[in-house]
């Protein structure tokens, strides 16, 4: 009789386990399609998909999770870049000019860091989609966003007329490029987010 009862027990977990395991299984591939779907509007379309793919399961077909997903993963690329620079701004062997432009783009990191952030926590504040309070909210995460681009594009510019070690500003630019490239895959997937919501659209 145990035997039998643990059999059963036994059955309907694994029913259980194999039904959960569709479902996620269901779900991440409808959120791997929603994120082709909604990065084909962005300017880094390969860049979009692989860096938001390991959130597919969360994701789903939200909007506003795909878009807070795409501000997390460019304030983690701000934060990497701002570490990496502020290290090397500590350096020895910079001439004057280098360490002025390293400084300036530490500043300018910092600022995308700081933005970013405030950007992910404000889209966490929205109220209802339609309402005044959504419209204030996320005018202000696009702003945030749009600035953070704006601050890894200003420091690109100040590299690219500064003459320094090939390999510190090869190193330099690749990181910065990244966090604009990031931020402006958000920035485009903030603004989708901000258009078919602002009016109370719950379409995906």
């Amino acid at each position: 009789m145990a035997r039998a009862n643990l059999s059963c027990v036994l059955l309907i977990f694994v029913v259980y386990t194999v039904g959960l395991t569709g479902f996620i299984t269901a779900r991440t591939q409808a959120g791997m399609d929603f994120i082709r779907a909604s990065c084909a509007g962005t300017r880094y379309q390969p860049l979009c998909i692989q860096s938001l793919t390991p959130y597919a399961n969360t994701i789903g077909q939200d909007q506003r999770l795909l878009a807070k997903a795409a501000l997390s993963v460019s304030l983690t690329q701000a934060q990497s870049c701002s570490a990496f620079v502020s290290n090397l701004a500590r350096s020895k062997g910079l001439n004057s000019r280098a360490y002025l432009a390293v400084q300036d783009c530490v500043n300018q990191v910092g600022d995308s860091v700081n933005r970013l952030s405030n950007a992910v926590q404000e889209l966490g504040n929205l109220s209802p989609s339609g309402s005044q309070d959504f419209t204030w909210h996320m005018s202000n995460v696009q702003t945030w966003t749009s600035a953070a681009l704006t601050d890894a594009n200003t420091c690109l510019d100040e590299f690219s007329r500064q003459t320094m070690d090939a390999k510190d500003k090869v190193m330099i630019r690749a990181r910065v490029l990244t966090i604009a490239q990031h931020s402006s895959n958000a920035l485009a997937l903030v603004n989708r987010f901000a258009v078919k919501h602002r009016k109370g659209s719950t379409k995906p």
